[in-house]
């Protein structure tokens, strides 16, 4: 088979997307959904272990200043979880970015000329998210001159009883402040904040697997997973490939649409699946169809199907080196690790009907592996839970590359997919 060599086939996403920042500032977004779970902003969070906050100001100002944040939320509304007293005198930069916010703790209306800074920034236009918390709504006068400065307020599911919880939103509901849920890290707490007057929700609930008795998959989840099935199960050559998914019409198109764009940068179109497969290998297009099935599941938020492009390649990435053939296997890890939330079926469900190498199923499902260690640490820096005394300092600069690379491809991916723009 006459197949391109793998240096030459653009893998994911070209390396070059984060040069800018060298070497990259560790971050990570996490989404506030709405109540229809559609973006209603994103919180970014900064990873700094350092002594110096200086250099975390530095680092946050320079990612706005040569656009790599804006890339980051495509644009969207998005509140930097900074502390508020490294804010500059001259907050032009943010000033200018009318779509960015600035999330601020309590204690900071004890601070008069912190509040007097925040006022003028507030003034000009700049929005704040108060994060309360747990915290008790205090009555004083400086914390009044607060809640009156913000826009946002954010209350922590986790730690405040469900009577609580709903007596505060109500309060700051009725003050007219939109009020988010933070901390919702199951199910059955996301159904319990559906029934308060709350303007998004945040929180890993978003991917975990929502507990059912006995699994029910709809006619377009069950086709979908008979495909993944077919794709898996006897290795198939380009034809073969060509062959599963010719009679899925609008998968075809997607999967040509997306490999054809101009984000990837072909030397030639593409006009068949089948062409693809020689072009890419096998391997790698069968990922793309699997990529492309799952981008399709129009009734799942779209940041649960971001996040599992995310994982796909940030697993491939950091499987490079590894033996021949690895890189593909665990690309497949990180995007079907999200496949029981995404299908609403438990794993033990799904996975027998995929039929995939044991290599893949044992690191789904917990059991070891050579993938195992890669879709933990991949986990942990989704979780914002690596520490420098986990892993080296390089390795973490190394995972922020990644991951802001990562993002970029998951959001041009899915736009293409869905036929929208990355805006």
């Amino acid at each position: 088979m006459n197949t391109v060599p793998a240096s030459t086939v653009p893998a994911a996403t070209p390396s070059t997307a984060y040069e800018g920042v060298a070497p990259p500032l560790p971050v990570m977004r996490v989404p506030l959904l709405n109540r229809e779970r559609e973006l209603f902003a994103y919180e970014i969070l900064f990873h700094h272990e350092s002594s110096d906050p200086q250099a975390l100001l530095r680092g946050a100002l320079g990612m706005i200043t040569d656009g790599a944040l804006t890339r980051l939320v495509r644009g969207n509304r998005a509140f930097l979880n900074l502390p508020a007293e490294l804010l500059p005198e001259d907050a032009d930069v943010l000033l200018h970015q009318p779509r960015l916010g600035v999330v601020l703790q309590p204690h900071v209306a004890n601070d008069a000329a912190l509040m007097k800074r925040l006022q003028q920034m507030a003034q000009r236009g700049c929005q704040f998210m108060l994060d309360v918390g747990s915290q008790d709504l205090d009555n004083s006068l400086p914390f009044e001159a607060l809640l009156h400065m913000v826009q946002l307020v954010r209350l922590d599911a986790s730690q405040l009883a469900p009577e609580l919880l709903a007596q505060r939103a109500q309060l700051l509901h009725a003050r007219g402040l939109h009020v988010v849920a933070g901390q919702v890290n199951d199910h059955l707490a996301y159904e319990r904040c559906m029934e308060l007057p709350l303007g998004a929700v945040q929180g890993r609930y978003l991917l975990v697997p929502q507990p059912m008795a006995v699994p029910v998959l709809t006619a377009n989840r069950l086709s979908m997973l008979r495909l993944m099935g077919a794709l898996h199960e006897s290795n198939p050559g380009p034809v073969e490939l060509g062959n599963i998914v010719r009679d899925d019409a609008v998968l075809s198109y997607k999967l040509l649409s997306c490999v054809n764009s101009a984000y990837f940068a072909l030397p030639r179109q593409l006009k068949s699946v089948q062409q693809a497969a020689i072009f890419f290998g096998v391997t790698r297009m069968r990922n793309w169809v699997d990529t492309m099935a799952m981008c399709s599941m129009d009734d799942r938020p779209p940041e649960l199907l971001r996040a599992a492009l995310i994982r796909a390649h940030m697993c491939e990435e950091l499987a490079q080196g590894m033996p021949h053939g690895h890189a593909e296997m665990a690309f497949t890890v990180g995007l079907f690790s999200l496949l029981d939330t995404l299908m609403c079926a438990p794993m033990e469900f799904l996975l027998p009907q995929l039929r995939l190498t044991p290599e893949i199923s044992d690191a789904l499902t917990g059991r070891g592996g050579p993938f195992a260690s890669i879709l933990q640490q991949v986990l942990a820096w989704e979780a914002n839970e690596l520490t420098s005394a986990q892993i080296p300092t390089q390795r973490i600069q190394r995972l922020a590359a990644i991951y802001l690379n990562a993002t970029q491809w998951a959001d041009q991916v899915y736009a293409s997919a869905n036929e929208k723009s990355v805006q």
